[in-house]
Formats: structure tokens, C-alpha cells, sequence
């Protein structure tokens, strides 16, 4: 399959802002905005920071209150979202091509004039007090936070994006304008609109609401990237049915290049249905019902993880089976045939082939590009790339990514 460049025309703004915007056949339009701000670039004081204010970004503008700004969201028929991870928060909007203008319209009202109204930050406060205590409900979500909390020693990545109890509690408005302040700007930001339109009238409609938006040097905090500490470590937790067994990789001094491989062999182990942890942990040992593996290859943060849930008693069988997994892997006495690796590849060429169909995941595709500063064309070097990727390159990324793991087990209180 040949892939062809994007349509799509890179502008920077007189304030700073970097605007994309991709022309495609489509009724469907979606503009989304990426603030180069998330949990990495957080004090300790200001775990959670982040978060807080992607929530009141709906909570009022100068010209419109809580209600009527999600009202008008609500009233473009589409899908509106907004989400904060470790690198950045992104604001989305996905609606009828024709919704575009007011779409931008909202988007740049909640960007640059919210007012941040002391009586929905308190109400706000609750509803993000409740996530916290929601996610520490959730047995899975609980496991990957225990297993950063022990996996690092002072990278931000021992803290969840959502901050801790503490912090939460302790925000104040001036707090939170502070931080606003001094990231949410045209210069520390990247907007991408995926539409049918002409670049010029994409380019119009951007001028006309964010051209406003006034610049000023970004504050730029330095976060530690470490490895994660090698230990094994159990915690209990009241009312579980099932134990958790969570394993978290680093690998920082990977090579760039060497990523494609590694996205091939997470393919293969773990993260689809036909696994190799699948077939070992579920298939012909019935030791757990659910068993994946999760990769991120983002600039700033490299992790691996392995998860499962199993039975008390299985813990140690279900352990055995993972390290044996990875020791073969790494040896080479998994095969990997031939047409198994055609497979993968071709997976991973479906996975490009239908990003590029969907205008939303094309937009979310082309930002995060542009928030790693990477190529937006670069899917078209990779699946070039991926034909010549051989199983020697494959273990030999094993070997370097699957060594010195921090294990996390959780465990029923007896």
C-alpha cells in the first residue's frame, strides 16, 4: 500500500500559535488544541494542577457562564471532550463540517477567557475528589498507580495526572490563574483542524478568534527521567475478589529507530487477542480471564507494562508463566514465523490506514505528532521502514526493553 502525504498546510501565527490544517473529503470536521502543559511539569505542591483546570476550562467565560458555554457545546451536535496526561492537555471539538466557525469559536473562548468563578472551582473540587477516590475503587487503575509509586523514586511518574488528596484540597484561584497563566498561550500550543474546507478559510476562521490570543514566555521545568527501580513489592487492599500483577519498563536510552520493533514484539506479547500471554496465561493455563500489555513511546516518557488479575493462589503460577514468556522471547526460542510477522506488520499498517480514515483520530494523530516535534508525515517513513524489520532485531529489542522490571502484586486483606 502506498501512503501518501497528508493535505495539510503548517502555519505559525504573529502570537506564536502553530496551526495545521488538513483538507479532507469528509462532512465531519474536528478541530483540536494541544497545551504543552501536563503532570511532568507540575511542582509538588501542584500535583494535579493540570487537571484541575482542563475541568474549569467548562466552567465559564467572560461571556458566557457554566451553563450557556455547555449549552453551546451541547447545541453543535457533536462530540466535545477535553483529557490531561503526564505532556500535555488537549481540548477536542468533532462536529458537522458546517458547525467548524462556531466550534473554533467556543474552543478559543474557553482558552483564552476563562474566569476560573470561585463557586464552580469548589463544586469542581468535589467532582475531582470523587474521580480520586473512584480510581482508587478501581482495582486496575489502583494496581498501575501503586506500581509507579514504587516504581520511581522522584519522577513525576510516581504521581497520578490527577494529583493527590492533598493538593487537590489545597488549590486556590490564585493558584490556579497563576498556572494558567503561565502556560496556556498561543506560543506553548499547537491547534490542528481536520476539515473539507480550503486551507485559506480553515486559516481565516483560526485568525478571527485565536489571533487574539496574547503571547509570553512559557515557563519551561525541567522533570526527572529515570529508570524505574527494580523491586518486587505487595500491598493489600480491602473487598477484592481477584489479586492484580502489574510489571513496569523503562527504556530511555532506547534508539528512536528502535521503537518500531518494540511496537511490533508488545503486538505480539500482549497487546493483542491472540497474545502470547494470552494464549500461556488464559488459553492453556486458565489462570486469568484478562492479561495485556500497554506501551508508551511518547518523547518524554518510555514504559512497557504487563498487567493480569488472578486468583490468590495463582499468583506465583501466573508469575512463573510471564517470566518464562519474556526469558524465551528474549532468547529467540519464541519463533517468529515468517507469516507471523507479515501478520504483525500488516496490523500495525491497519491501525495507520484507519487512523487516517477518521477525521478525530487524524487530528489527535497529527497533534501528538506535533506535541513529540515530530514529522506529521512520518507514518509514511515508518511503514517503509517496518517491511524491513527482521526477528533478530525484534529479540534483540527484548533483550534491551525486558530486563530489571518493578513488580507490583496486589493482594486481598486477609
Amino acid at each position: 500500500m502506498d501512503y501518501k502525504q497528508l493535505d495539510a498546510v503548517d502555519t505559525i501565527l504573529e502570537n506564536g500559535l502553530r496551526v495545521i490544517t488538513l483538507k479532507k473529503d469528509t462532512q465531519i470536521a474536528s478541530i483540536q488544541c494541544g497545551i504543552k502543559v501536563g503532570a511532568l511539569y507540575e511542582k509538588a505542591d501542584e500535583r494535579g494542577i493540570a487537571h484541575f483546570i482542563e475541568h474549569m476550562l467548562f466552567k465559564g467565560t467572560h461571556t458566557r457562564n457554566n451553563e450557556k458555554l455547555n449549552n453551546d457545546l451541547e447545541f453543535l451536535g457533536g462530540d466535545y471532550n477535553a483529557y490531561t496526561d503526564y505532556t500535555s492537555t488537549v481540548y477536542s471539538i468533532t462536529a458537522l463540517d458546517e458547525e467548524l466557525e462556531r466550534a473554533a469559536e467556543l474552543m478559543a473562548d474557553m482558552l483564552i477567557n476563562s474566569t476560573f468563578p470561585e463557586e464552580e472551582m469548589e463544586k469542581e473540587r468535589d467532582v475531582i475528589l470523587a474521580e480520586y477516590n473512584s480510581s482508587s475503587d478501581d482495582i486496575e487503575d489502583y494496581s498501575y498507580r501503586m506500581v509507579n509509586f514504587y516504581g520511581f523514586k522522584e519522577s513525576p511518574l510516581k504521581f497520578d495526572v490527577i494529583g493527590t488528596e492533598e493538593t487537590i484540597k489545597s488549590f486556590t484561584r490564585e493558584g490556579i490563574t497563576s498556572f494558567h497563566n503561565r502556560y496556556y498561550l498561543p506560543n506553548n500550543a499547537f491547534l490542528v483542524i481536520v476539515s473539507p474546507m480550503s486551507h485559506e478559510e480553515v486559516l481565516h476562521i483560526t485568525k478571527k478568534y485565536f489571533g487574539c490570543w496574547k503571547p509570553a514566555k512559557p515557563v519551561r521545568v525541567d522533570f526527572i527521567r529515570e529508570k524505574n527501580v527494580k523491586r518486587k513489592k505487595t500491598t493489600y487492599k480491602s473487598n477484592i475478589e481477584q489479586s492484580t500483577i502489574v510489571y513496569l519498563y523503562t527504556f530511555n536510552d532506547l534508539p528512536k529507530e528502535r521503537e518500531l520493533a518494540l511496537r511490533i514484539l508488545n503486538h505480539k506479547l500482549g497487546e493483542s487477542a491472540n497474545s502470547i500471554l494470552f494464549r500461556e496465561l488464559r488459553e492453556k493455563r486458565g489462570l486469568a480471564y484478562d492479561v495485556y500489555t500497554h506501551l508508551d513511546t511518547s518523547n518524554d516518557i518510555k514504559t512497557i507494562y504487563i498487567y493480569t488479575a488472578v486468583r490468590d493462589k495463582y499468583i506465583k503460577e501466573a508469575m512463573e508463566t510471564i517470566d518464562t514468556c519474556i526469558e524465551e522471547f528474549k532468547s529467540g526460542k519464541t519463533s517468529l514465523e515468517d507469516e507471523m510477522l507479515l501478520l504483525m506488520k500488516k496490523v500495525l499498517k491497519t491501525a495507520v490506514a484507519s487512523t487516517l480514515e477518521d477525521s478525530t483520530d487524524l487530528a489527535s494523530y497529527v497533534l501528538h505528532q506535533c506535541l513529540d516535534g515530530e514529522e506529521i508525515n512520518k507514518f509514511i517513513e515508518d511503514m517503509k521502514r517496518i517491511e524491513n524489520i527482521s526477528n533478530t532485531e525484534i529479540y534483540n529489542v527484548a533483550k534491551e526493553v525486558f530486563k530489571d522490571p518493578t513488580i507490583h502484586i496486589l493482594k486481598g486483606r486477609k
